[in-house]
């Protein structure tokens, strides 16, 4: 079933997007919000790529940032009393299982209440506690082992008080010391019945935050407490150089897919060098490379799944790392804000637009650039029935960028009511309302699927990042006891696990070398060059225009 055929044509609305710069560092991109023209074929006529660069985003008013978040009502373990006193490891379960609305577990942690001190509970479910509580309830021991919803919670937001390699140096020292491990004495019953522990703790940090062991201090750790479980059984051995295994593996696959980006990124060439070199005639663009917008869609999605599986869980956190006004330590701050694979999705994002852009704005002829128009809609329109998002908004906004949206003679002879179909949906008003409430269409779609094609979910991603910029802004970190503020990690961690499930589903399309080979690396146009194309295609209207095409003529082309 199409997410596409639920919805009906709306008369468009005027609403303006504001999306204001966020994450990615030294981004030359600038998110400009352009005057309202007298015409304009969108209301996305003032929305530009999302860019990024700094954490710049108005707080919310009113009820939205009063609002106190009860993650109780949000959050609930599947994996009620889960014990691993077994000799064999364990299995992770997926991320779907995780977490879903119905609440906390009520009985998750009362086994733990009366023997870990500085923990702060309410209806037996945990809201806080100290940093040094909150690492001593990580470790498993004989008699208990925590929840992976737990696990990942405080794997995940622990990074905004210490570093990895820090916390897991304490998870060693814990786990040596109190379990007796450095012992060649100790009770070999109680090591056995403790080592299959461990072994999961450790396995469950590897599998879902294996970006931690570059770090060659946090791998000396894994190694050494590794071993010492390890010089135990023959199945722990074997069982400690499957996860290592697992773990090398993600590591060079990571260290491979940043090779790839690095030599697109080192090749990459502005359109308009290329155009200055090379006829015209002779020059591709999309249509001759993918004529059907299907295709196209597909291939787009092949693309959006790849860069979203090597977004690692942390980033979400590590984007938003400020100093922990109880840590001294400035050099651990600096260490922690590490989210390249996070920036190179939203630089794809950029790209996609400005890609869009320079495809509308480079035919001569005024039929050809409105049938690529009603290309690209086509192409979006596909987006949209698939799930994938990201690519949908990527593409109004390539479309909506001014040099676009001021060609009026193009658009006339577009038929638009695809589109406004489309702005619909995607209508900035009331916090992308529709937008979210396709996006709950489509996630319920994805848990209910009968085939790989229908479990695909690709949100549009800077507005997950900026839910988790006001959820991160929205809530202390710490209370004014020096606890841990438990109860808004609860809801970060809900946020990122879904993203986790989605970006795990496996892209079900073929995959076409040739057109994700020019999807990747074709030249696009800068801002500057879409102006110039945009003034050459239709003339400038106003004596603004007329000055800044002369200058662009000069700076350019060196006419003038």
């Amino acid at each position: 079933m199409h997410l596409w055929s639920t919805f009906q044509v709306s008369s468009p609305l005027s609403a303006k997007m504001k999306i204001k710069t966020l994450l990615v560092k030294g981004s030359r991109l600038q998110q400009r919000l352009e005057k309202e023209q007298p015409w304009k074929p969108s209301v996305y006529s003032s929305l530009t790529p999302a860019c990024f660069t700094s954490p710049l985003i108005e707080k919310p008013t009113g009820k939205e940032n009063k609002k106190k978040i009860n993650a109780r009502e949000m959050l609930r373990p599947a994996l009620e009393g889960r014990t691993l006193c077994g000799e064999s490891m364990p299995q992770t379960p997926p991320f779907s299982a995780m977490f879903d609305s119905s609440g906390y577990n009520r009985n998750l942690y009362q086994s733990a209440e009366d023997s870990c001190g500085g923990l702060c509970y309410h209806d037996n479910n945990l809201l806080s506690g100290s940093l040094e509580a909150l690492i001593q309830h990580l470790v498993p021991n004989v008699d208990y082992y925590p929840d992976r919803t737990y696990i990942f919670t405080f794997l995940l937001s622990s990074r905004l008080f210490m570093h990895p390699y820090e916390l897991m140096a304490k998870v060693c020292h814990l786990c040596v010391e109190h379990q007796r491990l450095s012992d060649p004495e100790g009770d070999k019953n109680q090591i056995r019945k403790i080592a299959p522990k461990i072994l999961q703790l450790l396995t469950e940090w590897t599998e879902t935050f294996p970006y931690d062991f570059r770090d060659e201090r946090m791998m000396r750790n894994l190694k050494d407490l590794a071993h010492r479980i390890a010089s135990g059984e023959e199945t722990y051995r074997k069982n400690v150089q499957q996860m290592m295994q697992c773990l090398i593996r993600k590591l060079a696959a990571l260290s491979q897919y940043e090779e790839v980006l690095a030599k697109i990124s080192s090749t990459s060439t502005d359109r308009l060098t290329v155009l200055k070199t090379k006829p015209q005639s002779i020059q591709r663009d999309i249509l001759t490379v993918c004529s059907d917008p299907y295709t196209l869609a597909q291939q787009l999605t092949h693309i959006e799944l790849e860069r979203l599986n090597y977004i690692g869980p942390e980033e979400f956190v590590q984007a938003f790392v400020q100093k922990d006004p109880l840590d001294n330590d400035k050099s651990c701050y600096s260490e922690r804000k590490k989210t390249r694979n996070l920036e190179a999705y939203v630089e794809w994002f950029n790209r996609l637009s400005y890609l869009v852009a320079t495809e509308i704005c480079m035919p001569v002829k005024k039929k050809h650039r409105a049938r690529m128009i009603e290309y690209f809609i086509d192409v979006a329109r596909e987006c949209f029935n698939i799930g994938n998002f990201n690519s949908l908004m990527a593409i109004i906004s390539g479309m909506n960028m001014s040099p676009v949206s001021r060609l009026k003679k193009t658009w006339a002879k577009v038929k638009t009511a695809k589109f406004d179909i489309l702005e619909h949906q995607m209508d900035p008003s009331s916090n992308f309302y529709n937008y979210r409430t396709a996006l709950r269409g489509a996630a319920q779609r994805s848990l209910t699927a009968h085939s790989s094609r229908e479990k695909i979910v690709i949100p549009f991603f800077s507005l997950l990042i900026k839910d988790i910029y006001f959820l991160n802004e929205g809530c202390a970190n710490r209370l004014p006891n020096g606890h841990v503020n438990f109860e808004k990690f609860w809801e970060l961690a809900k946020q990122v696990s879904e993203f986790m499930t989605w970006k795990q589903v496996e892209c079900p399309f073929e995959r076409d070398r040739k057109i994700l080979q020019y999807l990747l690396t074709v030249p696009v146009f800068s801002e500057d060059a879409l102006y110039l194309a945009s003034y050459e295609s239709e003339g400038p209207e106003n004596h603004v225009e007329k000055d800044r095409w002369k200058s662009l003529r000069s700076s350019l082309l060196g006419r003038v």
